[in-house]
């Protein structure tokens, strides 16, 4: 197995890579990793409600997730941090319930936004845990993170 900067066979250590890959100061990110952490397959949904208050959803492959946001991280700092975690796991199959905050510096008292990462993994013959899909959503009036106590 490669030698990698995270343990690929744990579940925590692959969504952690997955949050360190995307939060860091303005300018491009390390998308070295990004096929370390995401299997070939994997598709990023992002979710949302328009203006007309209707839910729409953004789909992309690896490849496409990172074109979509360079543009944005080229130009802002963005501080993704993971707050609370559940996971559950079935044979070679595993689900993450990660909720998070964005910031744009580390140190700001209040986020600039708040909510879940639907994470599944699989995990491959060599032990090895890869994001086959994430979905995400934010908070918003009338939709507040559950609790993770």
């Amino acid at each position: 197995m490669k030698q990698l900067p995270f343990d690929p066979t744990d579940i925590g250590a692959v969504v952690d890579a997955m949050y360190a890959m995307i939060s860091g100061p303005k300018g491009p990110r390390d998308w070295a990793l990004q096929g370390e952490i995401f299997h070939a397959e994997a598709r990023q949904m992002r979710t949302g409600l328009g203006e007309d208050s209707r839910p729409w959803i953004k789909i992309m492959a690896p490849d496409d997730y990172s074109a979509d946001v360079a543009p944005f991280f080229e130009a802002n700092d963005f501080y993704e941090v993971e707050i609370g975690r559940r996971v559950d796991e079935f044979g070679n199959m595993a689900q993450v319930w990660s909720a998070y905050e964005a910031r744009s510096a580390l140190g700001d008292a209040k986020p600039e936004r708040r909510g879940i990462n639907s994470i599944q993994l699989y995990r491959e013959a060599d032990g090895r845990w890869r994001i086959m899909s994430m979905i995400w959503d934010n908070e918003r009036p009338g939709l507040a993170l559950p609790s993770f106590g």
